[in-house]
């Protein structure tokens, strides 16, 4: 049973989406502010984190912080009701791997669950051993990307999008394919949240000047690994 961590200082929506969630087989443990989340979070082992955003005592962004400090690989999922573009953003940098803006129906927030536990599943049954990309090795399975013996530990957003790059070495990635494969929507936000991950991949393979990702205009990106 895929076991949830969720935290919503609203104690009615926090209520009603915890018993939802229960209903359709998934364990789940409700907070109510972001400090009982992270002391739940370093107690126990979880699948999946669905946070709240604004939360008395510790708010999401920070709570997501943390968690990715202890543990770069489990899915975050925040619920907010902003909108805004640096709000959103910020989410994605702080490693969430999807967003909900309130107000929302069960059925979508079943809908993202399902959808991400779907591709961390599948993820590993697709992808090679490893990639040798000029200097660097990567090992898509534990997440590493390895420099002159200096290993660096990837989120797991991070290890998708190398992967599918990877996958398309020295051809276009199209934008569009490469949102809905690890993004699963290709909207406004999910894309400006791609970007910032394309850009971190980029410093990280900063080392090799033979390996660099390319803007492809109108089209995508290209990894170039001469």
């Amino acid at each position: 049973m895929i076991k949830i961590l969720l935290a919503e200082d609203d104690n009615n929506l926090g209520s009603l989406l915890c018993d939802y969630l229960k209903a359709k087989n998934y364990d789940t443990i409700l907070a109510s502010d972001g400090e009982e989340a992270w002391a739940l979070f370093k107690a126990d082992q979880f699948d999946l984190c669905i946070l709240d955003v604004m939360m008395p005592r510790m708010d999401g962004i920070t709570l997501a912080r943390k968690i990715r400090d202890k543990n770069v690989d489990v899915p975050i999922i925040f619920l907010t009701a902003k909108s805004l573009e640096k709000d959103v953003i910020e989410g994605f940098t702080a490693g969430a791997d999807d967003y909900i803006t309130k107000p929302f129906s069960m059925e979508e927030l079943l809908y993202r669950i399902e959808a991400i536990i779907r591709r961390t599943r599948t993820a590993v049954n697709e992808v090679k051993d490893k990639y040798d990309l000029g200097k660097y090795t990567f090992y898509p399975i534990t997440q590493i990307l390895l420099f002159d013996k200096t290993p660096r530990k990837l989120t797991t957003k991070e290890s998708e999008l190398l992967i599918i790059l990877c996958q398309h070495m020295n051809e276009v990635l199209e934008r569009n394919f490469a949102l809905k494969s690890i993004w699963i929507d290709d909207n406004y936000f999910n894309a400006r949240s791609m970007d910032v991950y394309i850009t971190k991949l980029r410093k990280y393979l900063k080392e090799d000047p033979s390996v660099s990702i390319l803007n492809v205009h109108g089209k995508g990106y290209k990894l170039i690994c001469k």
